[in-house]
């Protein structure tokens, strides 16, 4: 997955999506900051449809230090956190809606280039896609165990902003200090939507609770607070300097930060003691209303929640029967369920040391990227490195996520590997894994869209959630058509991968549609995947807090394999492996229909120049 949005807020967006989402990343400024505006009237749009999304991406920006951060801008709003007010983020949509409202009236898009006609299409289906969320909006947790502010925030001081000069070192230090604020503000909200109901279930809290106190306990030796030592002790300055610098930031985390924290423990305790014990979220005032509206804008088709239910009740018994084929391969004699358990429980199966995961990871993925350019004409050029989930965090934290790279080049992509527990982290899932979230799977998509750089910047740094997981799980089972998963064991694990996948769309629909509890949906898992149970839960439990985005991968994948199969049946000889991954890759991020037109536009062109080479 990729790292996504803290549900709720205007703006943290670290991008992926945890993963887990696919918008565009943005964060404004705690307090009344000016907010730029788009020139959204018709008589002022540009004559090129290029510059309007450019002075969209502007905007935006002004509104969003953190949105600069993730892209490499270090400027004077370098030390804020930006706006996490509710009317922050009406200003958002408003400058989001006034732009699409501007372009729809401003131009033609049949008179449009293909290019800027895609890009006419795309900003209206984000738009669209947006506005159908909106009224919705108050009914994200702020403070969950999978995306939630309280331990997102201290992460993107670790891994987002940089520390190249005392100047910035300086800046950190602001945003340590300000950080209190911004916990209070959305303390503030949590409390608010609380006593409206919005709430989730009361089993969240323990681990947003761990958490803090996680960060509170460690005093001078936070997470936060060693990260910075360690980035101000690796520049050139006198001892005095740094000794300075580690002071006020000291000062600034006891001051601020730690009487926050303080605040909302105080809150989440609170919380704890009047919290739900229904998991889904249709009980909430129009609850049904929201799912649908998060199924459409997850996997960008029309497809109900029963309708979702079904198709992966398919594909759990398809991939049922493949997975016997493998256990008659090995030899295993007793039933599919007995295999499970088998796969589940032998030592065999797991790592003794999370040094021995990560160099596994490493050579798998150092052995795919050799392998990239026999079924890639466009590779990435920003490095991928492999990376534990931090230790403050990792308790609460997803199995495994990505992390993209800056566009300037400072920062790396990152493949996120949360060790917390090596009974959760399978060997036989560990390939798979790798080829998800680095090669050829995410690190590769995400970059070369970053890397696009002739498009507007909400195509090379937005996302569509069907698009970027489907293209993850198709990653995985690409990486069998490239001569990978020679063990049979690695090759189960692959399909024990895509069945988490499938049966994701029976229990996110069983939760949030048909009134399953967390239990029912975890004796699902139990019955019909070999994970451990560890991973079950804590599987389920980010299907809880992050309703419908996880029903995204299994449908996009099935989407371009559908896609390819077509293509290959149409071309023939023809068909070239490397092209289609263009196809796919080139345009950016798109909703399923749009690929569905990208691929069928590449086939027609294949096929035309196969016809006139023929004549010739």
């Amino acid at each position: 997955m990729t790292i996504t949005r803290i549900p709720g807020q205007t703006a943290i967006v670290l991008l992926a999506s945890l993963g887990l989402a696919a918008c565009t990343t943005t964060q404004t400024e705690t307090g009344t900051a000016p907010v730029a505006n788009v020139e959204a009237p018709a008589a002022q749009v540009p004559a090129d449809i290029d510059t309007l999304f450019d002075r969209y991406d502007a905007a935006q920006l002004e509104m969003s230090p953190l949105t600069k951060a993730y892209r490499g801008i270090r400027d004077e709003d370098y030390g804020t956190w930006g706006d996490f007010s509710d009317q922050a983020e009406v200003r958002e949509q408003a400058l989001l809606q006034d732009t699409a409202a501007a372009m729809r009236e401003g131009y033609d898009v049949a008179a449009l280039s293909p290019q800027d006609a895609l890009s006419y299409r795309l900003f209206d289906a984000m738009a669209k896609r947006s506005a159908s969320l909106f009224p919705y909006r108050d009914y994200g947790y702020i403070f969950d165990q999978m995306s939630g502010a309280q331990s997102q925030l201290p992460a993107f001081l670790i891994n987002i902003h940089a520390v190249q000069n005392a100047d910035q070192a300086a800046d950190y230090v602001s945003r340590i200090d300000g950080l209190g604020d911004v916990i209070d503000t959305l303390t503030a909200q949590s409390r608010e939507r609380a006593d409206a109901g919005v709430m989730p279930p009361d089993w969240v809290y323990p681990y947003v609770i761990s958490d803090v106190r996680n960060l509170l306990d460690a005093g001078e030796n936070s997470a936060v607070l060693e990260d910075f030592r360690g980035k101000v002790e690796a520049l050139d300055l006198s001892a005095a300097d740094t000794a300075a610098l580690e002071a006020a930031a000291i000062k600034a985390w006891n001051a601020s930060a730690v009487p926050a924290y303080q605040r909302l423990l105080a809150e989440m305790k609170r919380q704890q003691a009047i919290a739900p014990t229904d998991d889904g979220i249709w009980r909430f005032p129009e609850g049904e209303a929201y799912y649908a509206a998060l199924l459409k804008n997850y996997t960008t088709t029309d497809l109900t929640a029963d309708q979702i239910h079904r198709i992966g009740l398919e594909n759990v018994a398809r991939i049922h029967d493949e997975m016997r084929a493998i256990m008659d391969q090995v030899g295993f004699e007793g039933s599919l369920q007995e295999f499970f358990e088998f796969t589940r429980t032998d030592d065999r199966f797991y790592y003794d040391t999370r040094e021995a995961y990560l160099a596994d990871a490493q050579a798998r993925l150092d052995a795919m990227e050799a392998k990239l350019p026999e079924f890639f004409a466009t590779l990435p050029k920003a490095p991928l490195q492999v990376k534990p989930v931090e230790a403050f965090r990792e308790k609460s934290a997803g199995k495994a996520f990505y992390q993209s790279p800056a566009p300037d080049g400072s920062r790396p992509g990152t493949y996120y590997v949360n060790l917390y527990n090596l009974k959760d982290m399978s060997k036989n899932e560990l390939e798979a894994l790798a080829y998800h979230e680095g090669l050829p799977g995410h690190h590769l998509q995400r970059t070369i869209q970053t890397e696009l750089g002739d498009v507007p910047p909400f195509r090379r740094f937005g996302g569509v959630t069907a698009y970027t997981e489907g293209w993850g799980l198709y990653s995985e089972e690409l990486g069998k058509d490239m001569g990978f998963y020679t063990d049979p064991y690695a090759d189960f694990g692959r399909l024990q991968m895509e069945l988490w996948r499938a049966c994701r769309l029976v229990v996110d629909t069983g939760i949030h549609s048909k009134r399953w509890s967390r239990e029912q949906a975890i004796q699902y898992l139990k019955d019909n995947t070999p994970n451990p149970d560890g991973d079950i839960r804590k599987a389920i439990e980010r299907y809880v807090v992050y309703p419908g985005q996880a029903t995204a991968y299994m449908i996009g994948k099935l989407k371009i394999m559908e896609l390819r199969e077509q293509a290959r049946a149409e071309l023939g000889e023809d068909f070239d492996i490397r092209e289609f991954h263009d196809a796919v890759l080139l345009p950016g991020p798109v909703p399923l229909d749009i690929l569905e037109e990208n691929v069928e536009a590449w086939v027609a062109a294949r096929s035309a120049g196969a016809a006139v080479a023929s004549v010739q």
